[in-house]
């Protein structure tokens, strides 16, 4: 036993390690390339882009949160047991269809602005979390659901503090990647007059500036990192551990 914990030891320090020389390579190259005077030039353009970025993605992510938990618990039902694999295939289907698709499709019918590229980006965030919520409380087992029945809980009380706490991991999983997705999603909504820091990506990309360009993308990825980095916190903070929900 403590051979094994001195040797995850070592993997953890060898993994710092590693990510501290990365950060000192990127600093480095980021330096010699000149990228932060690039970045300074816009950086008017880059806080308004990015604040507008940040709002498509809360508006549609939350959207898409508190109408998907709520399906993939509806699908997990014993009453929808029989149709709910059609649905989630159905909703498979749907995410097989590309971003552009879906916002040329939203374009057409509520035209141009903030609005399409909110609905595209609802529908390309919803299957990861209905797909999630719905698989997390499936494979709660099945001993805890029967104990907690069999000491007179109603359906909504198992739900409640049975299946949803063990299932957190999972739909949290969930959210995460399709928060994640969804930044690195939002640039595209510059397309169809969204706005967000595609603008500067396809602007730059179209006048050949990839200072312009990586105005846009390097925030964008940063805004990625850092929305993982926030819900794995979240995750860690809010799912119970070690509580026995039958109490």
């Amino acid at each position: 036993m403590a051979s094994r914990s001195l040797k995850m030891s070592t993997i953890s320090v060898a993994g710092w390690l590693v990510l501290a020389l990365g950060l000192f390579l990127l600093g480095w190259w980021i330096q010699r390339a000149g990228l932060i005077e690039t970045l300074l030039s816009y950086q008017d353009d880059i806080i308004y882009l990015t604040g507008q970025h940040i709002e498509l993605t809360l508006i549609s992510g939350g959207l898409a949160i508190v109408t998907g938990i709520p399906l993939g618990i509806i699908l997990s039902r014993s009453f929808f047991k029989r149709s709910s694999e059609s649905l989630m295939q159905l909703l498979n289907v749907g995410a097989t269809i590309p971003t552009l698709a879906v916002l040329a499709l939203s374009m057409s019918f509520l035209g141009i602005g903030a609005l399409p590229a909110i609905f595209a980006l609802w529908v390309a965030s919803l299957l990861y979390i209905v797909r999630n919520t719905y698989s997390g409380l499936i494979s709660v087992p099945s001993h805890l659901v029967e104990a907690a029945r069999g000491v007179g809980m109603t359906a909504r009380q198992v739900l409640w503090r049975v299946e949803l706490p063990n299932a957190l991991f999972v739909i949290f999983a969930g959210v995460r990647t399709a928060l994640t997705i969804n930044v690195g999603t939002v640039p595209l909504a510059f397309l169809i007059g969204g706005g967000g820091l595609g603008q500067l990506i396809f602007t730059g990309i179209d006048l050949n500036e990839p200072g312009m360009m990586l105005a846009g993308a390097i925030p964008t990825a940063l805004l990625a990192v850092i929305v993982d980095a926030l819900m794995g916190g979240a995750a860690f903070l809010l799912i119970p551990r070690g509580v026995n929900p039958l109490r």
